[in-house]
């Protein structure tokens, strides 16, 4: 294989360049997994040329560390690849890969294991999700996702939630990009008639869903309640595809304080299978809208400021007492 290749990959629109470096580190790791597979080189042996271990080998395959430049040059001499330009195509790449995100600026606060999964839904040209609790976080307006991540993150400053939000907001610039990656959500009904916010911003939210439902790239459907999507799927979980052949396909699971990404294929058949199912249960994409104008028109009005309403309550409560 010819390094050429590998930088072509990333020319002109492909997704991947915009996933930053999480992308471009698994697609130089799976380049290099397969030259050393054509050489016959064994994990062992190509661990002792970098003064290191199988081990080591298997991450920078696998696109969980990047590439030193020495190592990558010892491993390319060990596999064969001695063509000065295709050595520097090889080398160019590792540099990039080991850039950093537009998200870096968050890093003082943003976990490890969020920051991976940041440059792998930049990259995706598909990411099909199911939640039972809320609505996606790609989908979600500023008020709706301040009032969740104030409620998550309860300790935090108003400043640290601003940055948060701002996150939140500029992931979902991939919406509107040119290309656009093709979005499949399936949404619990009941976490579309839970007023986060209060009834202002809930129905703000379910205003914006109606105008995105409309969007060729985004397919929204609801879950009815009576179908037990949460015992289906035990739990929200995220889809990925990728436009390279060389990536596989990746299941994202968010726990409380870590995640899970599974790429093995008995993970994936299974979540697919479950995907498959919740999407046939749910109502068709074109009911969506009329379903969202119901839970506008059918659900009660809700406190806007419920801690501010919290302790009228009370006070009107003590006033009786007095």
């Amino acid at each position: 294989m010819r390094a050429s290749e590998v930088r072509h990959s990333f020319s002109g629109n492909n997704p991947a360049a915009d996933g930053g470096p999480t992308v471009l580190r698994m697609m130089l790791g799976s380049r290099m997994r397969r030259l050393r597979e054509a050489c016959e080189i064994s994990r062992e042996d190509a661990g002792e040329a970098i003064r290191g271990s199988h081990s080591k080998i298997s991450r920078l395959e696998l696109g969980r560390t990047g590439f030193r430049e020495r190592d990558l040059v010892d491993l390319l001499t060990l596999y064969g690849v001695v063509d000065p330009e295709e050595r520097e195509e090889f080398k160019e790449l590792a540099r990039q890969a080991n850039a950093s995100g537009w998200w870096h600026r968050d890093s003082d606060w943003l976990p490890k294991w969020f920051d991976t999964y940041l440059g792998l839904e930049q990259a995706a040209k598909l990411i099909r999700c199911y939640e039972p609790r809320a609505v996606p976080e790609l989908l979600q307006t500023a008020d709706y996702a301040r009032a969740l991540l104030a409620l998550a993150h309860s300790a935090e400053s108003s400043e640290a939630i601003e940055r948060r939000v701002a996150l939140r907001l500029r992931r979902q610039e991939i919406l509107r990009r040119p290309h656009p990656p093709q979005l499949w959500l399936i949404v619990e009904e009941a976490a579309l008639r839970r007023p986060i916010g209060g009834s202002t911003v809930w129905r703000a939210q379910l205003e914006h869903l109606l105008r995105v439902a409309d969007e060729p790239h985004i397919t929204l459907q609801v879950l009815p309640d009576h179908v037990g999507g949460p015992v289906l799927a035990d739990g929200a979980f995220t889809m990925l595809r990728f436009a390279e052949a060389d990536l596989p396909d990746i299941v994202y699971l968010q726990q409380l304080t870590s995640a899970l990404y599974l790429d093995k294929g008995a993970d994936l058949d299974a979540y697919r299978a479950v995907a498959n199912q919740l999407s046939v249960h749910a109502a068709p994409p074109e009911y969506t809208p009329g379903l969202l104008r119901a839970l506008c028109e059918r659900h009660p009005e809700t406190v806007d400021h419920p801690a501010a309403a919290a302790d009228s309550a009370e006070t009107q409560v003590n006033s009786r007492h007095r």
